[in-house]
């Protein structure tokens, strides 16, 4: 009777392991490479909402997994690769500078799922390539900056000269124009994404010569905690509402909500339907999001941006509108005329007006 139970038993005990296989095989598994922190308060953490929020939709269908702090170059390589190896099918990789090593990866793993954000690159079909226009937050926050300083000087920290800054940097600028013939944009460029001591000194160095509103595409609150000190200097969150690194003198924020992209694409994994894609949306689809427009901004001028908000999601207005002119003086967009796609994604120069040097 024994030897009967025993072996009876012993039977179910394969039984269970390749039940247990076959439950692990049917979870979906997604990886994600971070350039800062998850805590950083801006471009990593809201990428970490994303997460978070697959993982909320999906259950126990889903595992993810992720990598913070994460160097662009060899070392974006090696995170990904372990990614690929560990059972990873869909990973997304969340810096520009990932680019040519998501690329390579895939390479070598053609059956598992490539998502770079801002880049350009999809140079394998199991590679897409998703980004906000980030460029049409910065025209609303560019328009309240212009309406809301008091010496006409507005800073400027820009992390690298890529097409992304530079069209973020010409869309503040035009806007705050707009609103303010006057003003005078300074640009100071830091070469990072993610070091708050640099962008502190960028931030203090703005408002040493005259700035009393700091704007920013970097990913720290450094900046915040500067102006905050200052006392009289206006700042914006950035890609995260950041209300609570400057609840005085923060007038608003572009918030980039990832979470619907992260969702769909992995469901697209879940049902097969997976395809390589370039994906490029903004306001319209809410992929860029204007935070809380705070008390401190008069009402006249809330009106203003909230009405541009509204006039760009529905297409009424085009951030690059005509008449623009290079830093040159040469016509880049005549009177009405639009910027189209491909151009944007080149940018490569400055509007008039901007003073200083381009880097190349």
């Amino acid at each position: 009777m024994k030897k009967r139970l025993f072996l009876a038993a012993a039977a179910v005990v394969p039984a269970l392991v390749a039940g247990d296989a076959a439950m692990a095989q049917d979870k979906t598994k997604a990886g994600f490479v971070y350039f800062g922190p998850v805590g950083d308060g801006g471009w990593t953490y809201e990428h970490d909402l994303g997460r978070k929020a697959v993982e909320a939709e999906f259950g126990d269908r889903v595992e993810t997994i992720y990598q913070e702090s994460v160097p662009e170059g060899a070392d974006a390589e090696r995170v990904i690769t372990h990614m690929a190896l560990s059972g990873a099918d869909i990973i997304f990789t969340t810096s520009f500078g990932y680019m040519d090593a998501t690329n390579a990866v895939a390479a070598r793993f053609p059956e598992v799922k490539f998502e770079h954000a801002t880049g350009y690159k999809r140079e394998h079909p199991n590679v897409s390539t998703y980004a906000a226009r980030f460029y049409e937050g910065r025209a609303i926050i560019g328009y309240i900056a212009g309406s809301m300083t008091r010496t006409n000087r507005i800073g400027y920290i820009a992390a690298f000269p890529i097409p992304e800054v530079i069209r973020g940097i010409n869309a503040s600028y035009l806007w705050a124009r707009k609103a303010n013939p006057d003003v005078e944009m300074t640009v100071i460029w830091v070469y990072t994404w993610f070091d708050p001591a640099k962008e502190a000194d960028a931030a203090q160095a703005l408002i040493d010569a005259g700035a009393d509103v700091v704007m920013q595409h970097t990913d720290s609150t450094a900046p915040q905690a500067v102006a905050q000190k200052a006392g009289t200097v206006w700042t914006f969150g950035q890609t995260s509402d950041g209300a609570a690194f400057g609840p005085k003198l923060r007038l608003s924020s572009i918030i980039d909500d990832w979470a619907p992209y992260y969702i769909d694409r992995v469901r697209a994994v879940m049902d097969g339907t997976w395809e390589s894609s370039a994906t490029w949306d903004g306001i319209d689809q809410g992929m860029v999001k204007i935070g809380e427009i705070t008390d401190e901004v008069p009402a006249e001028v809330k009106a203003g941006a909230l009405a541009l908000k509204e006039a760009i999601a529905s297409g009424e207005t085009h951030v690059f509108t005509g008449p623009v002119n290079r830093q040159d003086g040469s016509v880049w967009l005549a009177e009405g005329e639009t910027a189209d796609d491909a151009t944007l994604l080149g940018m490569n120069f400055y509007v008039e007006g901007l003073t200083g040097t381009l880097p190349r």
